[in-house]
């Protein structure tokens, strides 16, 4: 896990940036500190902002319980560890993307936009395995047997935040 705040003085908050004095030199020169290749190996980035007292208290009322988020995550392991039987490998994170890739292709449909953002550089080959093997997790969160166009969708909005087919 790794987690970055936008600007070295930490008083930035996203959309509200008002005690933040950091010019946006500063800003890009502080960030640019994360290398492409250490970015790369990150599954998932997200830029955060951070919430509102009325967010936090409007959020309250809708969020799941633990048990109820660890019951499904258990019940996903189970099906990636079904999938994965007879392999050296237990979770999808763990599986070599050029083996994901032969042993458990998905169709063009399904991988169309993740392969546009690959051939237009914004993802590297490193990074659109990481796309499929969240793809293949999240189907196992959604109880489905390979992923879907969702599912990669998801996958991609998770990796590349912002970007538009």
């Amino acid at each position: 896990m790794l987690a970055a705040n936008p600007c070295p003085c930490a008083r930035s908050r996203g959309a509200r940036s008002a005690d933040c004095e950091c010019p946006s030199l500063v800003r890009r020169r502080y960030l640019a500190r994360l290398s492409g290749p250490l970015l790369d190996r990150i599954d998932i980035q997200v830029a955060l902002t951070a919430p509102s007292r009325a967010e936090l208290r409007a959020d309250a009322g809708h969020a799941e319980s633990s048990t109820l988020v660890a019951d499904r995550v258990a019940q996903a392991r189970q099906r990636a560890e079904a999938r994965l039987a007879g392999t050296p490998w237990r979770v999808n994170a763990q599986v070599p993307g050029p083996v994901l890739r032969r042993r458990w292709p998905l169709p063009p449909r399904v991988t169309n936009l993740a392969e546009r953002a690959f051939e237009r550089g914004l993802l590297t080959a490193r990074g659109l395995d990481r796309v499929l093997r969240m793809a293949w997790t999240f189907a196992d969160l959604a109880g489905q047997a390979t992923p879907g166009p969702a599912q990669l969708g998801a996958a991609l909005d998770l990796r590349l935040p912002g970007w538009a087919a």
